[in-house]
């Protein structure tokens, strides 16, 4: 039987306001299939986005959705979860949105291991503000505030996520949308906080002016960036430096999500007050 995705959708929203070509519609089909396959409820679920292109994504999900200000959607999420333990919360955020105005938030929400399903949408540019330089950017590309070529280093997000506590942990390119839609679904079946970053084309703010003008030519270039995880664990650190490792990176079932902890520092108030009543 065909996949359905108008039980998914909001109808009335589409067609989508991303650029012909662009890699966030492949990153949406996979989120929709990953939570078919798990099975989930939509009116159990809540998607929050922040600003930037990726930030659509909560407008076109059948579900309860929040589009928050930015840089803080891990902020809200987490105030979300919290207050709603038992359901599922999913964050989609940009490279700009979640590792620059949102990298504090994104650091502590790898530190509590607060069940979210972090998504970072990761095209190497502020695509929606007109091409500013992202924490991302590789070195040496244009960009509106960097016209003679980036000198900042790139950002490691996935490195960045497990460093910071994160328990689940897996890059993939929008090049091969059913490894994405298989990390969504180990993913947001884990408890605890998984962070994705899923590598994406923007063609039109960051090709046109780095000679990849056309989504095919960016994509390639994406592919160049990447190699799977147990081909770069057998690199040297010299050709390490060169790309980036795609697959299921880190998953530690060992630690306590913070929900559950942070439920028993409630059980343990609630006795003490019994015993001073």
């Amino acid at each position: 039987m065909a996949f359905n995705y108008d039980e998914y959708l909001r109808t009335n929203k589409m067609p989508t306001l991303w650029c012909w070509g662009c890699g966030d519609g492949v990153i949406l089909k996979s989120i929709i299939r990953a939570i078919e396959k798990l099975g989930w409820n939509m009116d159990d679920m809540c998607v929050v986005s922040g600003i930037g292109c990726s930030g659509r994504t909560s407008s076109y999900i059948n579900c309860n959705t929040v589009h928050t200000t930015h840089g803080r959607a891990i902020a809200y999420a987490t105030g979300i979860k919290l207050a709603n333990p038992d359901k599922k919360v999913i964050v989609v955020t940009g490279d700009g949105d979640g590792l620059a105005i949102g990298g504090n938030h994104t650091i502590h929400g790898c530190r509590r291991n607060i069940d979210l399903n972090h998504i970072l949408i990761n095209n190497f540019i502020y695509g929606l503000t007109n091409s500013q330089t992202s924490p991302t950017t590789p070195q040496g590309m244009w960009t509106v505030t960097a016209q003679y070529g980036n000198v900042d280093p790139t950002f490691d997000a996935a490195a960045l996520a497990e460093a910071a506590g994160a328990t689940f942990v897996a890059r993939e390119t929008v090049l091969d949308p059913k490894k994405i839609e298989k990390a969504f679904v180990q993913g947001f079946a884990h408890e605890g906080y998984s962070f994705f970053d899923i590598f994406s084309n923007c063609h039109i703010n960051l090709g046109r002016k780095n000679k990849m003008g056309e989504a095919v030519q960016n994509l390639k270039w994406i592919e160049n960036l990447v190699v799977p995880k147990r081909k770069y664990d057998a690199l040297d650190d010299e050709e390490k430096a060169k790309v980036f490792p795609t697959g299921i990176l880190k998953h530690d079932t060992s630690k306590l999500e913070y929900c559950k902890a942070y439920q028993k520092v409630i059980q343990a108030a609630q006795e003490k007050r019994k015993v001073q009543l």
